[in-house]
């Protein structure tokens, strides 16, 4: 239901929109596994500014399609973080690029949050949230809005079980930076960003995790049940209502679908 297929058009239009004459002149740089760039290159386009987007060699090719057929420039790097950032940083200082993260910048997440702003005002009253989490920044904007509007409701973020880094990062106190995912959920392989950690560690109600298989459950409930095209970072957050980890009898839940790019090939 959202342009680009998923909620990361919202965060990306508003970093857009908020840049000067000269940072919009010599364009827009990120690194992304595939949402978040289809979501800067089409707000990029709408506003008149080039995009540069690093996407990981083992991206899914219908958001590398999708990325380049909305105007930007796509170079191909290792599926690491290290090389992610290696070759971000290689084009910003060949272009002078402006480097909009896909979920650390403020300006970003909270674009994301209108997501649960619109779902409370929509629906009024919840008890339960839930949201995917890979670097946080859904989550991170879905805390600020729903603690803000409805200050007792529970917010949960749910993890792939095989990328983990925000349920071990939390616990441990500390950022986990590097390491290889494992997890279907290609959108959420994405470490949690210093600003996102922050806000995750103090505001987040709990984090729980989800197995791939669940995850693939879920996928398929809400494709035959409800008729709705989603992807697997998006089951991520049904799969706990579906295994029984997260009690939700006598509540009403909020779910936040983030996004249906799902290549059938």
């Amino acid at each position: 239901f959202q342009k680009t297929g998923s909620f990361k058009f919202r965060g990306a239009c508003n970093a857009v929109a908020s840049l000067n004459e000269f940072e919009r002149a010599r364009g827009v740089l990120t690194h992304s596994s595939g949402n978040y760039a289809q979501a800067l290159a089409l707000a990029a386009r709408l506003h008149g500014v080039p995009a540069y987007v690093v996407m990981p060699e083992n991206a899914p090719g219908i958001k590398k399609q999708a990325t380049a057929g909305y105007g930007a420039t796509i170079t191909l790097c290792p599926p690491t973080q290290v090389g992610r950032h290696e070759t971000a940083e290689r084009i910003r200082k060949e272009t002078g690029a402006t480097f909009l993260d896909s979920h650390d910048d403020p300006r970003v997440f909270a674009g994301q949050g209108t997501a649960c702003l619109e779902l409370i005002e929509e629906i009024g009253e919840l008890d339960l949230i839930l949201a995917p989490v890979g670097g946080g920044g859904l989550l991170s904007g879905t805390l600020l809005a729903a603690k803000h509007m409805l200050p007792k409701a529970t917010v949960i973020g749910c993890e792939p079980a095989g990328a983990d880094d925000a349920a071990r990062g939390i616990a441990l106190g500390e950022r986990i930076i590097d390491f290889v995912p494992h997890t279907i959920a290609d959108g959420l392989r994405t470490p949690l960003g210093e600003n996102t950690f922050k806000i995750i560690r103090d505001m987040a109600d709990d984090i729980v995790l989800v197995s791939e298989a669940n995850i693939v459950r879920a996928m398929r409930f809400i494709w035959e049940r409800m008729k709705i095209v989603i992807e697997p970072s998006s089951a991520v957050a049904v799969a706990p209502l579906l295994n029984g980890s997260v009690g939700v009898k006598g509540k009403r839940v909020g779910v936040i679908l983030s996004g249906g790019n799902v290549d059938l090939t």
